[in-house]
């Protein structure tokens, strides 16, 4: 019998030991790749928000402790405007309003200028886009629109009493922008007593800069005042707290399910090392040597650990998809599982195959033929 094919039967003899364990380590592979799609979708659909406008640097108040809760003058964009290099900005005011009537709660609100060149990379699907001298009016992401079953022409309803004309519906390259509402600046301003302030202020440079000019660029905009914190845009979203605390989040529910398919697949592995200790003393009087025993323990976890890395993989991406599509969540995050996240899994369940099935080798390696012989 060729030592592969004894591989095969030995995996394939309790099939439904077999089975329950390739479903445990495949839950811990799939809570990875789910998870951390997740929240690598998250942190993409953040980072879309500014590629989607060409944005270089974002400039926000140098230690707050909530970078969404930074608060700046507006005139800030205009001293930012005047260092060379820099092609154009634009104040960004953040805030999250609920609509009470809708019973919808926490929509991110976007305060631009009416004339703000932002605004020109929204695509209307509807009514018209923000323009100068608009007051009590909003443009609605199409996400938003459809859950609200909103249409421009139709009107919201904010804090009991402000009614806001919805005056078009827009669709971002940011699925969590096509979620959310703008307002001219100033009405946002207004509505939450933040007069004159915006959160961050966004920066183009001139051309096409490489790592000097930006760097250069960065050392004079903080030069301009020591409250102020500018950072390119990739660095912005890397290091936000939402983003950190999002993966630190996956990986930690992850963990729980991979240490329960670490230990589902040591049990496994060890019931049958202790089941075949005859077999194995057979093996060992016949000749094989205890290195040979190790390797076919192994070989074993390998084949069950790799029947769950496709498995888990797989139930993953449908899991991801899914959870994306709940009430809760629709629209606002796209799951973002490339190749990278699934040779995560791929791995993870590896390590946890060999690791699970180190101890039941060696255990099997050290079994002395005569008294293993005995065993009943």
């Amino acid at each position: 019998m060729h030592f592969v094919t004894l591989v095969y039967r030995n995996v394939t003899r309790r099939r439904t030991r077999t089975v329950l364990t390739v479903c445990g380590l495949s839950v811990a592979v799939a809570a990875v790749v789910a998870l951390v799609g997740i929240a690598n979708g998250f942190a993409r659909s953040f980072r879309d928000v500014y590629e989607a406008h060409g944005i270089d640097l974002v400039v926000s108040r140098k230690g707050a402790a909530d970078r969404l809760a930074s608060a700046m003058d507006e005139a800030v964009a205009a001293r930012i405007r005047g260092v060379n290099g820099v092609a154009k900005t634009a104040g960004f005011l953040l805030e999250t309003l609920s609509l009470e009537e809708e019973g919808v709660y926490g929509v991110p609100a976007i305060g631009l200028r009416t004339d703000s060149w932002l605004l020109r990379d929204y695509q209307i699907q509807g009514g018209r886009c923000l323009r100068p001298g608009d007051r009590k009016a909003v443009l609605l992401g199409t996400q938003l629109a459809a859950r609200l079953g909103q249409r421009d022409g139709g009107q919201i309803v904010f804090f009991e009493q402000e009614r806001f004309e919805v005056v078009g519906v827009f669709k971002s390259y940011s699925a969590w922008e096509n979620c959310s509402m703008i307002l001219p600046l100033d009405e946002l301003q207004r509505l939450t007593d933040r007069e004159t302030q915006v959160t961050y202020i966004n920066v183009v440079l001139h051309g096409v800069p490489d790592q000097a000019e930006i760097a250069r660029v960065v050392r004079e905009i903080d030069a301009l005042d020591n409250k102020l914190l500018a950072m390119p845009t990739e660095d912005y979203v890397k290091t936000d707290t939402r983003m950190r605390l999002a993966g630190s989040m996956a990986w930690m529910t992850s963990s729980i399910a991979l240490l329960i398919g670490a230990i589902g697949m040591l049990t496994t592995m060890l019931t049958s090392v202790y089941e075949r200790t005859r077999e194995i003393g057979i093996l060992r009087a016949i000749g094989w040597k205890p290195s040979r025993v190790v390797r076919m323990i192994l070989m074993e976890a390998g084949v069950l650990s790799m029947g769950a890395a496709v498995a888990g993989s797989l139930v993953g991406v449908l899991l991801a998809h899914a959870m994306s599509r709940m009430p809760a969540v629709a629209g606002t995050v796209a799951p973002a599982i490339d190749w990278r996240v699934v040779v995560q899994g791929v791995v993870i369940a590896a390590v946890i195959g060999l690791l699970g099935a180190a101890y039941p080798a060696c255990r099997g390696a050290r079994l002395v033929p005569t008294e293993a012989l005995r065993h009943e």
